[in-house]
């Protein structure tokens, strides 16, 4: 019965401990009392056998005595209860006695479809095997141990460390940086001093710093806020170790720091270091890009053509101190030696091929290279169809990324215009569609709105170039998301120096002041002499494909940003262009221009005040620009009926206007042959003609006098 094993399992643990015998207990005994007395036997039980293990074996440290009584007393606790570290602790030899317990449904505290609970091992000789360990609890020796040989090793790298030459130096200095890189906490008389102490410590011993990742970038603080000379000291110790320099990690950029804060001595005791080894060191992961930007930001012309050489064979890769007279132009080196054509273009052309297909196509010498092959090749030759289907592609995303890349400097954005000159309406298609949600980027850089302007000048599908371009650029489209868009984009690139070009070209065109250099005028005259051959479609029809569809959204922007537009100088241009050559309905425009010059213009913020605005308003009131080599204003917009609108806003300060900085707008509408109020304007001007007079000599503080003031007394007397 289970009543009669747990009183037997109970009596034979109190023999087994030498104890007094448990009585047995009444049948009115509860079901606590029976679990205290079994309690209470386990607990002698296991007091005795731990007694008896101790002095077996004696422990070896009393740290593991310590430990020892500790487990004795936690052994001795309830059973069913958890200890602090939330494990139920029990030993091997209470395994008969639970079963007995197991074995009466109302009494002990451990179920048969519980999970056996853990057994934390003794680790033997440290701790008696019959003491149970609590979870998280470790053996005090292995702790020791294993925190002394951690700070052992700490010791050992410390005195490795400080084995290696220039320990010292070395700590010294990064202890100097941690404080001259915080520049906010730093004074600057303290900040020299610092710089002066750094300095001591690194001159004479740089080659031992720049090799190493940590040391190295003391040495770049103290080029940074050094003076000249120290940088120059510093750059003559490191002399004839650039190539090796930029090839590591970290001390490639020490070679940038010297050469951003260096001046011309410096970059010329650098760069030609590199003669000879550009091959090798463009395909070099580290120093590759390193060296590109050498060649694109600091080097000289010079400089560039010595490094630009090398891609036409080894026998170009000069020695030091060969640079004059040196030219990268390959037609005149073809020219002088026309029987290393063909090995020089099949060099050329595997070393292009390589960087192309490792995917490196952002170097800016790739480009120039690039350029240079190409433009020595036959159009309709086999090598110039096989490098337009080298740049072009086939639509993979290496291709893309190449005439991505190439159209952001300016021997790429060349070759990509030639590329689209060149080819058919596939390749134009190709070429257009890898520049998918960059044309923005595109049209904003300084060389890539050459690749949209001659996509404007030789795609014969306007269709193709307003979806590909325009409905990026402008947002252009006829939903209602896209038509959100539109006058924030328009908006922002109608005031941007470069931006705009993209805008406005199909508008005015290669314009003056919307291209000023002679190189970009020159650029769009060789544009339209390849396309002779190559599109088919006539410029003014493909022109005005594209200003018809872009004309509504253009004209709505200058209605809804009026204000805005005409305060800046490029604002005005955008209006002037829009207003004179967009198609349709221009009225709603019109009011929005006028109303902004309305009031009294001696107001400090008034347009009129402005000198771009009143060019705006001389230029909408004749309907056209003024033409220098006619001599007379081109009408391209007489329908515009600006200057009646005009009128009707600046009437009641017609004098003040006439007198202002603003006075030719007046002279405009006095010689404009569409304003329907001249004789109304002339009758108010001739009762004030005697402040007229003022204004035109000068009275008023102009020295020199007013100049329309003068034109409009003339006009008055005719």
């Amino acid at each position: 019965m289970p009543g009669v094993k747990r009183q037997r399992a109970e009596e034979d643990g109190a023999k087994a401990n030498g104890s007094k015998k448990v009585k047995s207990l009444p049948e009115s005994a509860t079901k606590a009392d029976k679990k205290f007395a079994v309690k209470l036997a386990r607990k002698e039980k296991k007091s005795a056998k731990a007694s008896s293990g101790a002095q077996k074996q004696k422990p070896k440290a009393n740290g593991s005595k310590a430990r020892v009584e500790e487990a004795e007393s936690e052994a001795g606790s309830d059973s069913d209860e958890r200890g602090e570290n939330d494990f139920h602790c029990f030993s091997a030899s209470d395994g008969q006695m639970d079963a007995d317990e197991d074995g009466e449904s109302d009494a002990g505290s451990m179920h048969r479809n519980e999970k056996p609970k853990r057994v934390i091992k003794s680790d033997a000789g440290n701790v008696p095997s019959g003491v149970p360990k609590l979870k998280g609890s470790t053996d005090g020796v292995n702790v020791t141990k294993s925190r002394e040989s951690h700070v052992k090793q700490k010791e050992l790298a410390r005195e490795r460390k400080a084995s290696k030459p220039y320990a010292d130096e070395i700590q010294r200095a990064k202890k100097l940086w941690e404080r001259l890189r915080i520049k906010s906490k730093v004074a600057a008389d303290e900040r020299v001093k610092l710089v002066a102490e750094l300095f001591d410590i690194v001159l004479g011993h740089v080659h031992d710093f720049v090799f190493k990742h940590d040391s190295v970038r003391p040495i770049q603080a103290a080029i940074k806020y050094g003076t000249p000379e120290q940088r120059r000291i510093v750059a003559r110790e490191l002399k004839g170790s650039y190539k090796e320099l930029i090839e590591g990690r970290y001390s490639r950029h020490l070679v940038a720091k010297l050469l951003e804060k260096g001046d011309d001595e410096i970059r010329d005791m650098i760069i030609p270091e590199f003669y000879g080894s550009v091959k090798r060191l463009i395909n070099q992961p580290e120093a590759s890009w390193m060296l590109d930007d050498i060649y694109r930001v600091k080097a000289t012309k010079a400089q560039r053509d010595i490094m630009l050489r090398e891609w036409y064979g080894a026998e170009f890769a000069i020695t030091k101190g060969k640079d004059e007279n040196i030219t990268a132009d390959l037609s005149k080196i073809l020219k002088e030696s026309p029987e290393k054509r063909k090995p020089i273009l099949d060099y050329l052309h595997q070393l292009i091929n390589q960087l192309i297909q490792k995917k490196l196509t952002g170097f800016t010498m790739l480009h120039d290279a690039m350029l240079q092959y190409f433009l020595q090749l036959e159009p309709g030759s086999s090598d110039f169809n096989d490098c337009m289907r080298l740049i072009i592609g086939d639509k993979k995303e290496e291709e893309e990324d190449l005439l991505k890349n190439l159209a952001f400097t300016k021997s790429g954005a060349e070759l990509v215009c030639l590329v689209l000159a060149h080819g058919t309406a596939k390749d134009r298609k190709l070429v257009l569609r890898s520049y998918k949600d960059a044309i923005e980027l595109v049209a904003r850089d300084q060389h890539g709105w050459q690749v949209l302007v001659t996509a404007y000048e030789v795609v014969d599908d306007t269709r193709e170039t307003m979806q590909r371009i325009f409905s990026e650029l402008v947002s252009y489209g006829k939903t209602e998301e896209k038509h959100a868009l539109q006058q924030e984009k328009i908006l922002g690139l109608s005031t941007h120096l470069i931006g705009r070009v993209a805008l406005l070209f199909p508008f005015v065109g290669p314009e003056k002041w919307l291209l000023p250099k002679q190189e970009q005028q020159d650029f769009i005259k060789k544009i339209r002499e390849l396309r002779k051959t190559t599109s088919k479609k006539d410029p003014e029809t493909r022109r005005m494909e594209l200003v018809t569809p872009l004309s509504p959204s253009y004209i709505a922007t200058v209605a809804a940003n009026a204000s805005t537009l005409i305060k800046d100088s490029y604002g005005c241009q955008f209006i002037a262009s829009v207003m004179l050559s967009a198609q349709g309905d221009k009225s709603a425009a019109v009011e929005a221009i006028v109303d902004q010059v309305s009031g009294d213009p001696t107001e400090e913020d008034h347009p009129a005040q402005l000198a771009h605005a009143g060019r705006l308003l001389r230029s909408l009131v004749n309907g056209g620009h003024y033409d220098p080599k006619q001599k007379q204003v081109v009408v391209t917009a007489p329908d515009l009926k600006f200057a009646d609108a005009l009128y009707g806003r600046i009437k009641e300060h017609a004098l003040a206007w006439a007198t202002s900085d603003s006075s030719f707008v007046v002279v405009a509408l006095m010689e404009a042959k569409e304003f329907e109020n001249k004789d109304e304007l002339r009758k108010k001007l001739k009762k004030s003609k005697s402040k007229l007079e003022t204004a035109a000599t000068g009275e008023t503080g102009n020295a020199k006098g007013n100049a329309g003031a003068k034109i409009l007394l003339g006009l008055l007397d005719t």
